[in-house]
């Protein structure tokens, strides 16, 4: 069975590819990314699989190129459909690029998706940012999606699209993810914290009052893998993949000097930024009955081992 993953380069993208590779009824995983925001293991990458597997067959390309996704898309049984510009503060300062990758290029790939016939399902990754601000939580998928800023709006559009497709015939499937963490992410809070806490720089808490949802990256692959195979037998509609429950920044900060007690950790509280969603928690019931998958305890469990991704990295 050929795969492919769009985005494979990226943070998620890496972790699924290795975990396609498990299978052995993959015979290859096709990476589709133009490198804008690759994700690379820390040291030398010869153990990385999209490097020395040879069921991996890596292709630089933009989904923005129309001829670049039907090559891709080619022959694949299951497409998971990661990539995009996934910066919340990106997206804003860049709009252009944001609404190719993520809005005109989600409607290339379900053009070559249902042009070359071969695709049983695509997976759509999409994101809690299209909710907004919630008016209660945990947020339900048939809450009203409202983005507060230009990435929710992108893929509110994209999930649109894929509706659109859906409805010609193409067995589409949409995730909303929370906050996915774990070893391999860069430019995003925990990252962030992990590396100022290793540098003994101070911990920047933008309002400091925000709640999120934080789910580590592991379940989140097998969320999307148990969705493709399921898929045929599932009712219609999104699912949000999130742990159910939040976590302040106070308290992520707080845990991340727990795992670092020969350190002193400082934070600062500064002015919110506009476009940053503030409270969000997922329902995680469809996640649950559909997919089978119990949200973790604790949401943070795989905090200490992305510590050590950093600390590992560093020179």
């Amino acid at each position: 069975m050929i795969v492919l993953v769009t985005g494979g380069a990226g943070f998620i993208g890496r972790h699924l590819v290795a975990r396609l590779l498990a299978r052995p009824e993959v015979t290859q995983v096709r990476v589709l990314d133009n490198l804008f925001r690759p994700c690379p293991a820390p040291g030398d990458m010869l153990d990385d699989p999209l490097v020395c597997d040879r069921r991996v067959r890596f292709v630089k390309g933009d989904i923005r190129d129309a001829q670049a996704c039907r090559q891709a898309v080619a022959g694949a049984e299951l497409v998971f459909h990661l990539a995009a510009q996934s910066n919340v503060l990106g997206s804003v300062t860049d709009l252009g690029y944001s609404f190719g990758a993520n809005v005109a290029g989600t409607v290339n790939l379900l053009t070559a998706a249902r042009d070359a016939a071969c695709v049983r399902c695509f997976v759509f990754a999409s994101s809690r940012e299209v909710y907004g601000e919630p008016a209660e939580l945990p947020v339900r998928e048939h809450a009203p999606l409202a983005p507060k800023n230009a990435y929710g709006a992108s893929k509110v559009a994209a999930e649109a699209y894929c509706g659109a497709f859906a409805a010609q015939g193409l067995n589409v499937r949409v995730v909303r993810m929370a906050n996915v963490y774990g070893p391999g992410d860069r430019d995003r809070v925990i990252p962030l914290f992990c590396q100022r806490a290793l540098a003994g720089e101070p911990l920047f808490l933008y309002g400091g009052g925000q709640l999120i949802d934080f789910v580590p990256v592991g379940l989140t692959c097998e969320a999307l893998l148990r969705l493709a195979e399921r898929a045929g037998e599932l009712p219609a509609g999104p699912v949000n993949i999130g742990s159910g429950r939040g976590a302040s920044l106070p308290e992520l900060a707080e845990r991340v000097a727990a795992c670092l007690p020969e350190r002193r950790v400082e934070t600062r509280v500064l002015p919110a930024r506009g476009p940053e969603v503030l409270r969000f928690v997922a329902h995680t019931g469809r996640m649950a009955e559909w997919l089978g998958i119990s949200p973790p305890e604790d949401p943070l469990v795989l905090l200490p081992e992305t510590l050590d991704f950093f600390r590992e990295a560093r020179p």
